[in-house]
């Protein structure tokens, strides 16, 4: 199935940790975030990626055309043979495309549209929200509902507080955001051919046509209480640092179980009209 990333935004709120760098590119650990979603896809066996790029995207183009396994895998090197020990992206298929600086994400979906013709169903995320969240769990989700689309459902994580309101205005209760019952767009989107017969051009994508599947009773949202966070602020990557510093990375799935247990477990409860959404 393929995975559409949109990773051409601005960042504009983690600008002050790079004029440079698009934010996909900001690292987490070793490695940038953008292939921490990726490896994330790829652990359940999609690895096939459309990249909407738009700021600085060619400098996405240059990390992968220039990416050395060697420097981020052991290896052992034998005179001047090199054998790789463990290999990253050597099976992924990446499509680049320049969907614009200034496009919303619903119009860089339509500008890969030519790229999905044959694809009844794919996938879809940002590129700064990581979670531990198991897809193939997700893709039942979507497939049982007969969705057009289903969008991961999280709590907030800021410290702000809710705040409810008698009729007089008087204040009736204040909480933790994250206390309440309120829950987010978390990304991770499945997606049928049919979300191109309520996006027009122009429409953002969660703004205009979600309204419109929700009229349609077509959009669904699966809540998660696991592990999400996404990396929008510097303080956020400070976060995810701290959490690599202490070996505590719920997001990466790939190193707590092994890809083909992953999938068997996770098939074994599965219809068999739905596995064939997991190939």
């Amino acid at each position: 199935m393929k995975v559409v990333l949109f990773c051409g935004g601005l960042g504009m709120r983690l600008r002050e940790y790079s004029e440079n760098t698009p934010k996909p590119l900001v690292q987490i650990g070793s490695r940038p975030v953008l292939w921490q979603v990726m490896k994330y896809y790829a652990h359940y066996g999609h690895k096939d990626f459309i990249l909407c790029l738009g700021w600085q995207g060619e400098a996405i183009k240059q990390y992968f055309l220039n990416y050395n396994e060697c420097t981020s895998n052991d290896f052992v090197m034998d005179g001047r043979k090199v054998n790789l020990l463990h290999s990253d992206i050597h099976d992924w298929k990446i499509t680049f495309v320049d969907t614009g600086v200034d496009a919303n994400i619903g119009q860089r979906l339509l500008a890969v549209r030519r790229h999905l013709t044959n694809d009844d169903v794919f996938l879809a995320n940002y590129t700064d929200g990581l979670s531990d969240l198991p897809l193939p769990r997700m893709i039942h989700y979507f497939q049982d509902r007969q969705a057009t689309a289903a969008f991961l459902a999280v709590r907030p994580q800021q410290s702000w507080h809710s705040v409810q309101f008698g009729d007089d205005g008087a204040v009736t209760d204040v909480q933790q955001i994250s206390d309440s019952d309120i829950w987010m767009n978390g990304g991770f989107f499945v997606l049928s051919q049919r979300i191109f017969d309520h996006l027009d051009d122009g429409d953002d994508l969660v703004l205009q046509p979600f309204q419109r599947l929700i009229t349609a009773g077509e959009l669904y949202g699966m809540k998660y209480d696991g592990f999400w966070s996404c990396m929008d602020t510097y303080k956020d990557k400070q976060r995810f640092e701290d959490m690599v510093a202490r070996g505590d990375t719920p997001w990466e799935v790939w190193k707590h179980l092994p890809t083909s247990n992953a999938l068997t477990a996770e098939k074994s409860n599965i219809p068999p009209l739905a596995r064939n959404l997991l190939r």
